[in-house]
């Protein structure tokens, strides 16, 4: 793994190590993805991404593997499905590009002034595809950690409970994220949501990533959130979700999809070196 190449993107602070396994096999480790996310001693991000060669029988222009900071593999995530769009549309010199992911087959698209569009695929709802560890209404789950309550859930190819509060600035994520995402009635643990609604087509959101923590972005929440939102009455199918990294636009659309845009960066590239992933060996 000497030398190994990647690029470091963000989607308004969202931030990745996109490493391209097409050319080069890449096989890590927990405790190595780990060792590249550390913020101190590595790279720093919050998901490794892993581009992989798609089957010749598929029509996706690539495969798409979303790794946390601590190591544990999820199913998607929105930003990091614009930002790999984003460079297989470089790469191809067009305007589209599909992505093979475990939620699913993704359609990213350039929509201008440096945005990129992505069908997140339809939102799920039911119980048992959250999952939930027992039968609930998902509207209102029957859950309560300090002042949060009654948060509904919303799986966009990873769990989601989004809580609505007067003033999502007030909420002390750091202490309450942890406790919800490890409740007993998420069993594959989830994703937080603070909503605050400012008016029908806008919405601040803050957001703790399971696996990862508090982030400046996070795609699928803010999917996750304009679904809650309009499903409680609360504002319409399309709405502006400002985040503390900046602003994604969500509409869930008449299909059950749901479509994102927002911005992409390039940060830098680099190279990963041997040392890093050697000290990191299990």
């Amino acid at each position: 793994m000497s030398g190994l190449p990647f690029i470091k993107m963000h989607g308004l602070g969202n931030d990745f190590v996109v490493l391209d396994a097409r050319a080069r096999a890449v096989n890590l480790n927990t405790a190595q993805v780990r060792a590249i996310a550390d913020r101190h001693t590595g790279v720093g991000c919050d998901q490794l991404i892993i581009v992989g060669q798609a089957d010749e029988d598929d029509k996706a222009d690539a495969l798409m593997r979303i790794l946390n900071a601590d190591g544990s593999e999820v199913g998607a995530c929105g930003n990091a499905t614009r930002c790999v769009g984003a460079i297989l549309m470089a790469e191809n010199g067009g305007r589209r590009a599909l992505i093979r992911t475990a939620a699913g087959l993704l359609d990213t698209r350039a929509s201008g002034n440096g945005m990129i569009d992505v069908d997140m695929g339809p939102a799920r709802v039911d119980w048992s595809e959250i999952p939930l560890s027992e039968t609930h209404d998902t509207l209102r789950l029957p859950l309560e950690v300090g002042p949060l309550k009654d948060p509904t859930a919303v799986n966009m190819g990873n769990p989601h409970a989004v809580f609505f509060a007067e003033d999502a600035e007030a909420v002390h994520l750091e202490t309450l994220g942890p406790v919800i995402e490890h409740h007993p009635l998420f069993p594959e643990r989830t994703n937080v949501e603070i909503a605050e609604v400012m008016a029908p087509d806008r919405v601040r959101m803050r957001v703790w990533e399971r696996g990862v923590g508090i982030t400046r972005a996070c795609g699928t929440g803010a999917c996750a959130t304009v679904v809650a939102a309009h499903r409680r009455g609360f504002t319409e199918r399309a709405a502006e979700v400002i985040l503390d990294g900046g602003s994604l636009f969500i509409e869930w659309l008449e299909n059950g999809n749901v479509r994102m845009t927002g911005p992409v960066t390039v940060a830098f590239h680099g190279t990963l070196e041997a040392s890093l992933l050697d000290q990191a060996e299990p």
